[in-house]
């Protein structure tokens, strides 16, 4: 009993120091001083008419969106063929192809953004959109392929093949057996890669320019200048627009199937 008493106080102290960052950004947007403050003196929603007002905030927003949404597509398209056939087929070095795909997840990020800034702008001298489209594409695409790979794991195979042997040609089947067998992988992985895409820093520090600049980015550059509550309002935003799309998954497709 002392033992599940230590690990429940345990648990309690984590999820304080979790989420208690958290409160108390959400508190200080609500400042009605011109300087971020903890606790509030008075509570006013000015900051958000502000951050909501901001062009550049606005700006960033969508470039962000966009990076992230295509992105992500991109990463689906490539990764899901990829996760098949490590799954699917005995390839030669699959250790050792799983373990390239995988990097950019170990490796720290400011090295990724780092390296990609050496190789894609000083080395190839790619426009800033589409070297910043494909950073991001780079840095995502393990997530697709781990993901949707654990649920080709799971997949029986011999549904496949039992199609092919009806005379379904395997294009077909793939479409039509496989992807809608792992629809909750391919729904997880896509959330996960959206969200990891839309928070990047440094991949986005390291490859944006004049003009093309990610909200997270935006947000670090206003911080080194300013001090007051907007950031927090820009932050309170975001995880209410967080809340929202969880809400949307859950009706129309459940947190249950994301899970399986």
């Amino acid at each position: 009993m002392r033992r599940y008493k230590g690990l429940t106080v345990f648990s309690v102290l984590v999820f304080l120091f979790l989420f208690l960052p958290l409160v108390i950004i959400a508190v200080t947007a609500f400042g009605d001083q011109p300087t971020i403050q903890f606790p509030i003196k008075g509570v006013s929603f000015a900051w958000f008419g502000k951050a909501i007002a901001s062009a550049s905030f606005r700006k960033a927003f969508l470039l962000s969106i966009q990076i992230a949404l295509l992105a992500t597509l991109l990463a689906l398209l490539v990764g899901i063929p990829i996760a098949y056939t490590l799954s699917r087929h005995s390839v030669k070095g699959k250790k050792l192809i799983k373990s390239f795909f995988l990097s950019p997840t170990i490796i720290p990020g400011i090295v990724v953004g780092y390296a990609l800034f050496q190789f894609l702008v000083i080395k190839l001298r790619f426009p800033v959109y589409p070297g910043l489209l494909l950073g991001h594409f780079l840095v995502v695409l393990p997530y697709i392929i781990r993901v949707v790979g654990g649920s080709l794991e799971q997949f029986d195979f011999s549904i496949e093949e039992v199609a092919w042997s009806l005379g379904c040609n395997k294009w077909k089947a793939f479409f039509q057996i496989v992807l809608p067998n792992i629809s909750s992988g391919i729904i997880s992985s896509f959330l996960l890669a959206f969200i990891n895409s839309f928070n990047n820093i440094p991949v986005s520090m390291f490859l944006s320019g004049p003009g093309i600049t990610t909200l997270p980015a935006t947000l670090m550059s206003y911080v080194e200048y300013n001090f007051d509550p907007t950031v927090s309002a820009v932050s309170v935003l975001l995880m209410l627009a967080t809340i929202l799309i969880m809400f949307v998954v859950e009706k129309t497709l459940g947190i249950s199937a994301l899970a399986k």
